[in-house]
């Protein structure tokens, strides 16, 4: 069991399901908010719990050492990040949550086709099947008809 809690594959598993409860609550919590407002407050939740997860596993290093370019793309990926809150959660009141998720999830397709454009990383054919499926799979869920 030691073993598996030092995988990717557990920590990629625990992130998917907790992302799908994300989706419940969050489709729960926004009915009566303003998606703004909703955003802002989970985004206050989650500062508190990093910084308690920092102080937790004694994860602090001085701002400082951390370098100028580490910084450019944390800053940016912050603001992705919250972007694509502000936008889940305006899907959410908007929208089922079985049919927002889906979509939302294309980001794997995203990530699969930003990683060769910027990363320079290689996907053999079935991985480029693959992406193709989970794409088509995301769409077919969303899709309602009448």
């Amino acid at each position: 069991m030691k073993n598996l809690i030092l995988t990717w594959p557990f920590w990629a598993l625990l992130s998917a399901a907790f992302a799908a409860l994300t989706a419940i609550f969050a489709k729960i919590g926004v009915e009566a908010v303003n998606p703004n407002l909703a955003t802002f407050i989970r985004t206050a939740i989650i500062v508190v719990a990093a910084g308690i997860a920092v102080l937790a596993t004694n994860s602090w290093q001085a701002p400082s050492a951390i370098s100028g370019r580490s910084w450019l793309f944390l800053v940016l990926s912050g603001l992705a990040t919250g972007a694509s809150w502000f936008c889940y959660f305006r899907a959410l009141k908007l929208g089922d949550a079985s049919r927002v998720a889906p979509i939302d999830k294309l980001s794997v397709v995203f990530v699969a086709i930003f990683a060769v454009l910027f990363l320079g990383e290689k996907l053999s054919v079935p991985n480029w099947l693959g992406v193709a499926m989970i794409a088509g799979g995301a769409i077919m869920v969303a899709w309602r008809t009448a």
